[in-house]
C-alpha cells in the first residue's frame, strides 16, 4: 500500500477517544458548508490534525471566518454553526 507523505500527523485521537484521520476532514474543492464539515475542519485543527495556516489555504477561508466558527464551538457548541440557527445564536 502506498502512503502519501503529508506534514504532520495522519490521525488524532479526540477528546472523546474517537479517531479522526484526514480521510475525515471536507474535500477541498468544498463549497457547500454544513455544520458537520466546518465542525470536522475546526476539530482537525484544534487537535492538530493539521495547522490552520493550511486549512485557511486548502479551503479558501479567511483568518475571521474560521475564528467565528471557532468562537460558535466554543460558547453555544457545534449547533451554532447551522444557518438555520443563525439568530438564535447571534450576539445581540
Amino acid at each position: 500500500m502506498f502512503l502519501k507523505k503529508v506534514d504532520g500527523p495522519r490521525a488524532v485521537t479526540l477528546a472523546d477517544g474517537t479517531v479522526m484521520t484526514r480521510a475525515d476532514l471536507p474535500p477541498a474543492s468544498t463549497r457547500r458548508w454544513v455544520a458537520s464539515r466546518k465542525a470536522a475542519v475546526v476539530r482537525g485543527v484544534l487537535f492538530g490534525l493539521i495547522t490552520q495556516s493550511e486549512a485557511l489555504r486548502k479551503y479558501g477561508l479567511s483568518d475571521e471566518e474560521f475564528s467565528s466558527w471557532v468562537a460558535a464551538i466554543a460558547d453555544h457548541g457545534e449547533d451554532a454553526l447551522k444557518a438555520t440557527a443563525l439568530k438564535k445564536y447571534r450576539q445581540p
